[in-house]
This record gives C-alpha cells, sequence and structure tokens, in this order.
C-alpha cells in the first residue's frame, strides 16, 4: 500500500486507543458468551466502527477523542441519524473540536471500508481512517495502529479513491499521563503481591531506559556517520540535537547536586528504616514465640517466663 503524499502531520492520544480497544472489547465479550461452545468463541469478534474528533491547526492534524456509531452490516452504512445525534451533543461539550474520520478494527483496510469513507466526505472532505489491529503479535514492537488517508489515484486509466498509509506520533497531555500510568499500576485481578507489582514496575523502567540507550546510540552512530561524511548532512537534525544537548548543562549544576543528593540520602534512610522495622517485627514475633514456650513449660516445671 502507497505511503501518502499530502504532507499533514498526525498527532494521536492515547485516549483514542483506549476507547477504540475499550469498544472492541464489549463486543467481542458480548458476542461471545463465556457459555458459548468452542466453535463459536474461535469465531472472530465482530468489527466496530466510530468517529474521531479533533482539531486540526495549518498542516497538523491531533486527534483527542473519538465515540461509537451504530453500523448495519446488511447494508454496510453508517446510521445516519444517530451520528448527527452524537455530533450535536459532543459539539455541546467540546466546541472546538470537529470529526476529523472515522475508526474500525481489523488486520488491514478492507474494500467496503471506501463506502463508509466516501459517505463522511460530506461532513470531512478529506478524512481519516483509525485503524485498530485487535490480534496479538507479540514479535511486533510499534502500536498496532495504522492511519489512512484517502487519494485520487489513476489505475488502468481510470481515477480511483485508494486508502494511503500516513506516519502518526502519540502526543499526551498531563491528564492522560496520569490515567495511563495509573492503569498500567493497578493491581493484577488474580491478586498479585506486592512483589509482582513492583517487579513489573521495575521492568517497565528498566524496558524504558533501555530503550532510550539504544535510541541515543543510533544517534550517535548516526553523527559520526555525518561527521565522517559517510552520509549528507541534515541541519535540521543537528539543529535538534544541539537545543536537546543545550539542556544538559543545566542538569549538572551545583543545586541540582545538592538536591539529588539530599533525595538519593532520604531514599536510602527510609530504606534503612524499613529494614529496620521488618526486623524490628520480626524479633518481636521470635520473642513472644520464646515467651509462649516458656510460658507453657514454667507451668509444668514451675520455671518463669524467658523474657
Amino acid at each position: 500500500m502507497a505511503s501518502s503524499s499530502s504532507g499533514l502531520t498526525f498527532k494521536l492520544h492515547p485516549l483514542v486507543i483506549v476507547n477504540i480497544s475499550d469498544h472492541h472489547t464489549r463486543v467481542k465479550s458480548q458476542s461471545q458468551p463465556p457459555t458459548a461452545d468452542a466453535t463459536s468463541s474461535s469465531s472472530p469478534a465482530p468489527r466496530v466502527f466510530g468517529c474521531v474528533i479533533g482539531v486540526q491547526k495549518a498542516r497538523t492534524v491531533e486527534i483527542f477523542n473519538s465515540f461509537e456509531l451504530l453500523y448495519d452490516p446488511s447494508t454496510r452504512s453508517l446510521d445516519r441519524s444517530f451520528l448527527e445525534k452524537k455530533q450535536e451533543l459532543y459539539k455541546k461539550v467540546f466546541p472546538n473540536f470537529y470529526i476529523l474520520g472515522w475508526y474500525s478494527t481489523g488486520a488491514d483496510a478492507e474494500e467496503s471500508d471506501m463506502h463508509i469513507h466516501k459517505a463522511l466526505m460530506d461532513i470531512n472532505e478529506n478524512p481519516v481512517y483509525v485503524l485498530l489491529n485487535p490480534l496479538i503479535n507479540h514479535a511486533q514492537k510499534d502500536l498496532p495502529v495504522t492511519i489512512f488517508e484517502s487519494e485520487m489515484h489513476v489505475i488502468d486509466g481510470i481515477p480511483q479513491l485508494i486508502f494511503v498509509r500516513s506516519s502518526y506520533t502519540i502526543e499526551t497531555v498531563e491528564a492522560e499521563r496520569i490515567s495511563v500510568d495509573h492503569v498500567a499500576h493497578l493491581k493484577p485481578s488474580d491478586g498479585g503481591s506486592a512483589a509482582t507489582q513492583l517487579a513489573a514496575h521495575l521492568t517497565g523502567i528498566h524496558s524504558a531506559i533501555k530503550m532510550l540507550n539504544s535510541r541515543i546510540r543510533v544517534l550517535h552512530h548516526y553523527l559520526n556517520a555525518m561527521q565522517k561524511g559517510e552520509i549528507p548532512c541534515d541541519h535540521s537534525l543537528l539543529r535538534q540535537v544541539s537545543s536537546l544537548l543545550r539542556r544538559l548543562p543545566a542538569i549538572e549544576s551545583e543545586k541540582f547536586q545538592d538536591d539529588f543528593l539530599m533525595e538519593y540520602n532520604d531514599t536510602l534512610l527510609i530504606s534503612y528504616l524499613a529494614m529496620f522495622t521488618d526486623c524490628t517485627s520480626t524479633m518481636n514475633d521470635l520473642v513472644d514465640k520464646i515467651n509462649i514456650a516458656y510460658d507453657r513449660h514454667s507451668r509444668k516445671g514451675g520455671r518463669t517466663a524467658f523474657i
């Protein structure tokens, strides 16, 4: 599939991905109840459909939120009255948001998707199509989300509207970061212990540091190759690297070192206090057991308690 040539920059918020995933999970659980037999449970879940809303400033399209839509499989069309009602309600709450396109689930865009896409062109002349792949692929490192645009291409002498892939970045606000972090630290449903949660948290931090280290290495090799003349010089990238490096001296200030050492010492002190508290609790349990043992023995032999 071809790539987009529109030059638009897409920014996707995590709330949209969470909404689509939640929509798919609910529909899948309702269509495949636990009492169903093995044959029905192995059948694929029905696709879900909805609209994505956000803002567009110049060449930047930012997708903030989404809402569900009703789809009629027999006519392969959306419930237009339901769409207009939802649009009116969202316009009252988010007056600055506009319908940017629609979303669905599946492994790839289908031919029938173009009918829905064209039906939304009277609302947005160039709608975007956000596709979430619900199939789990452990080998895939990227998000299973694809954004499509529509472009007019001449195929066999006939102009046709086709889907083309567009690149995007994940954009978050403070509220979304707090929510995603809260979901990531929820206690497992199987009653996992605090140690399990701590191990999962540390594993996440380790993965983030490992990814940061690998990206720094890639950037370092790229700059070395640019310095040696093996690749052409990219002044835009150099300006971004220079802007990033200018932040480093502020981190090496004397105030930062004092604050860092103070926080580090406080952390060690809390760790020591926690260890002492644990040792004291263990000793108290041991003393109680010894007292109980000697108390029973003294009743038989007339001896006094140990402590």
